[in-house]
């Protein structure tokens, strides 16, 4: 029986440093050899979903922005894409905070170098990764083509309420650790993208499984039939999968395919 397999990237099936165990690639081709769909299920929008690195791996198809995007074989099966006036009010509401941010969307990442604190080296290893594909929000506010958006720092705990207060009506603050938040629009998350993908292609619920390792793949590991969390990832997805696996660099995800009969 044919399988589709959601797989969450940082910290799941890559490290920090985007390298993975050869156990890994390992796993991916006996998964496709036995017939198996493979996704990706990402938190990232679509433009910073490294094709290259990845595709040739066998994922059939792509979950990007946290539910927000949904392709298959290359075709585009659905995107929603945050009104140009909505994200202009949050864009002004981020500024007037005093936060630092990226606006993420499928084909521009959107970001102000100097809001971040000047000992932060993440405005340049964006740079670096995404070339001319990141560019500025100040200058394209009447251009914004965004699905999420992440805060990477605010001052104190005090702003990050207020954020929490003003934002939550309308989106989901995912708290990744330290002052680091996703934010995605409500009704949207790992989980409704699977949930699309496998209506459009008849996958029946029972034959789903998902691989994480943090707290936006929370609803993913809850809602596949079968869910498996990395043993180095947080606890709160440890709480959440139905099985926890070895590390990322201890065979994790060639494991946890074993334990379940995928390979």
């Amino acid at each position: 029986m044919r399988k589709a397999v959601f797989f969450d990237i940082d910290g799941t099936i890559w490290d920090e440093k985007q390298q993975m165990p050869d156990s890994t690639r390992k796993a991916f081709k006996k998964m496709k050899e036995r017939g198996h769909y493979l996704f990706i299920s990402s938190g990232r929008t679509r433009v910073f979903i490294p094709d290259k690195a990845l595709m040739p791996l066998g994922f059939d198809g792509i979950l990007a922005g946290c539910g927000t995007y949904g392709e298959f074989q290359g075709e585009v099966k659905f995107y929603h894409r945050i009104p140009l006036e909505e994200i202009q009010r949050v864009n002004d509401f981020l500024r007037a905070l005093g936060a630092a941010y990226i606006l993420e969307g499928r084909y521009f990442l959107y970001l102000d170098e100097e809001r971040f604190p000047k000992d932060s080296s993440f405005p340049q290893e964006m740079k670096q990764e995404m070339g001319d594909r990141m560019i500025r929000v100040t200058g394209n506010e009447e251009r914004l083509e965004v699905s999420k958006f992440c805060v990477n720092y605010l001052e104190d705990a005090t702003k990050q309420k207020e954020l929490e207060c003003v934002l939550e009506p309308d989106y989901a603050v995912i708290h990744r650790g330290g002052n680091f938040m996703e934010i995605v629009p409500r009704g949207f998350h790992k989980a409704t993208g699977i949930q699309e993908i496998c209506r459009l292609l008849g996958i029946a619920h029972e034959n789903t499984y998902s691989f994480g390792d943090s707290t936006n793949d929370l609803d993913m590991l809850e809602y596949t039939a079968h869910s498996v969390a990395m043993g180095d990832g947080m606890q709160q997805a440890k709480d959440a999968a139905e099985y926890v696996t070895a590390p990322l660099w201890e065979d994790g995800i060639y494991l946890a395919c074993q334990h379940y009969g995928l390979i």
